[in-house]
């Protein structure tokens, strides 16, 4: 994700030229616990977490477990994987809720840390997982705070008390009291607590959030702490900690482009679990918080976990299983085409997608610069279709495709290669579809029979070519024949073959979506 980027690309350079080498010597463990180090404090990580850290990670690398593995290389890389999970609080922690409802979650930090948002992400959250949520405003210092905590409310769709209109007016203990009987009322299962922040930590703020704290004895008091404030994350949370004390943390704003390092040091410093990552201003832009997930992220190894989680919560299974009988049959249509894409974009960004894929951390300027909008074009071009048109695209004549261009605002060229891109993904899935093996952009068929590729572009080459007499198609043919090779060179353990996907391959994910 975005805030460690920086330090995502320090330490990923570092391993890679650990790689080179067969046998790893001290000088070479000291020397990448030197970089490892710089890059932990070039990110604001806190300089006792970072002399923790590195000493483990040291101590670790010199012993018997790296110098008797295969690949030592790896096995540093293990350790720091390991170390970083430790530090980021080893075992994710969710949630606890009373035995005897309604449930209080008390939320604590500064002003700006994004408390208010994150209160409507928790409800609406909460509320796809079968509760009942209150929100209780009071944060009656900030200006406007209760009306900005009512619309918050009503995007989540959740309930909302709030008896004062705040801007200076109003006892904030008194109404965080009557908050929780009124849910134990109306039976909500579930209080959030919006209390009010301040510019910097001072005696007011403290014993505000510690009255509230002794008036409605909360089940969770969760302090909200932005990710991009730098080294003063730490002292913050050692305030709020000494002042109010809390049960778990909530990092906001990992979308930002700043160092962030310093969000990797409260859970170490505090002792207490970070429960929950907020991603971007989405309401549901919100993640539980997997200590080892994160070190993956962080070290380019990718979240396929989280990727398959977003995927169950956006397909639904019926018509995941009514599609795959469609592809068997070959009635696969445009109309199930669109479909899937709208299936996908519930997933959400498509960057933060290809984000969680290993070693796309290398490739952030491509991910950067693939344009989403596509999916709209694409959608915009099959809804000006007729029906009859979507389920049986050999219909669609120059005319037809003429209208179609002039009703979506794109052009026939646009048409036609959508249309293209249909067909080559239609039957890249049948062949799934029926056990057998597609051939992927750029990389030949994937986990064919050994030799086969080689042997498909010796039988070409031996042909001299192509036979085409039209040169654009003669040239199309040949490159085709050379992307064939290049595609046999590779291995599925990754000897000679690259180790993410080229910019090549994600372009052509990019065509399946819209005009290359």
């Amino acid at each position: 994700m975005a805030t460690f980027g920086t330090l995502s690309d320090r330490l990923t350079e570092t391993f890679r030229n650990l790689r080179t080498k067969g046998k790893l010597s001290p000088a070479d463990i000291d020397g990448t616990v030197r970089e490892i180090r710089r890059a932990l404090l070039d990110a604001d990580v806190a300089l006792q977490v970072v002399k923790e850290f590195t000493g483990k990670v040291r101590e670790r690398a010199l012993g018997d477990e790296v110098s008797r593995a295969l690949n030592p290389a790896q096995q540093v890389v293990q350790i720091v994987n390991e170390e970083l999970v430790s530090i980021l609080g080893g075992q994710q922690r969710r949630l606890q809720f009373a035995k005897q409802p309604p449930t209080v979650i008390m939320l604590a930090g500064l002003q700006g840390s994004g408390k208010t948002t994150f209160a409507g992400k928790l409800a609406k959250q909460l509320e796809k997982d079968g509760h009942t949520p209150l929100l209780v405003a009071c944060d009656l210092q900030r200006p406007n705070a209760v009306n900005q905590l009512t619309v918050v409310a009503e995007r989540a769709g959740a309930a909302i008390y709030a008896p004062e209109p705040g801007n200076g007016v109003g006892d904030p203990v008194k109404v965080a009291r009557d908050g929780v009987e009124h849910a134990r009322r109306q039976q909500f299962d579930t209080v959030i607590i919006d209390t009010a922040g301040r510019l910097g930590v001072d005696a007011e703020l403290m014993k505000q959030a510690a009255d509230i704290r002794k008036a409605t004895s909360p089940d969770e008091v969760l302090f909200v702490i932005d990710a991009m404030i730098g080294q003063d994350a730490v002292n913050t949370a050692k305030a709020f900690q000494d002042g109010v004390d809390f049960t778990g943390v909530v990092l906001s704003k990992l979308d930002g482009d700043a160092r962030g390092g310093a969000a990797l040091s409260v859970a170490s410093v505090t002792g207490r679990p970070i429960i929950f990552a907020s991603t971007g201003e989405g309401l549901d832009d919100l993640e539980p918080f997997h200590p080892d997930r994160m070190a993956s992220r962080i070290l380019d190894l990718g979240d396929i976990l989280t990727l398959i989680e977003q995927a169950q919560q956006a397909f639904d299974e019926e018509e995941a299983q009514r599609v795959a009988e469609k592809l068997a049959t070959e009635q696969f249509t445009l109309e199930d085409f669109l479909e899937q894409l709208q299936q996908v974009r519930k997933m959400g960004s498509m960057k933060k997608m290809l984000g969680m894929l290993p070693g796309m951390g290398q490739m952030k300027q491509q991910i950067e610069n693939f344009d989403e909008r596509e999916i709209d074009r694409t959608e915009a071009i099959i809804r000006s279709m007729t029906p009859g048109e979507r389920r049986n695209p050999k219909v669609l004549n120059g005319s037809r495709r003429l209208r179609i261009a002039r009703g979506s605002g794109m052009t026939v060229t646009d048409v036609n290669q959508l249309v293209q891109r249909f067909d080559q993904a239609a039957k890249m899935m049948k062949t799934v579809a029926r056990g057998g093996v597609p051939s992927m952009p750029g990389m030949g068929a994937v986990g064919g029979k050994p030799g086969a590729s080689s042997k498909r572009g010796k039988k070409q080459k031996s042909g001299g070519g192509s036979r085409s007499g039209n040169p654009a198609k003669r040239a199309a043919e040949n490159a085709g024949i050379t992307s064939a090779s290049a595609g046999a060179s590779g291995s599925g353990f990754g000897l000679g073959a690259p180790a993410q996907p080229s910019e090549a391959d994600l372009a052509e994910i990019q065509k399946l979506f819209g005009k290359g």
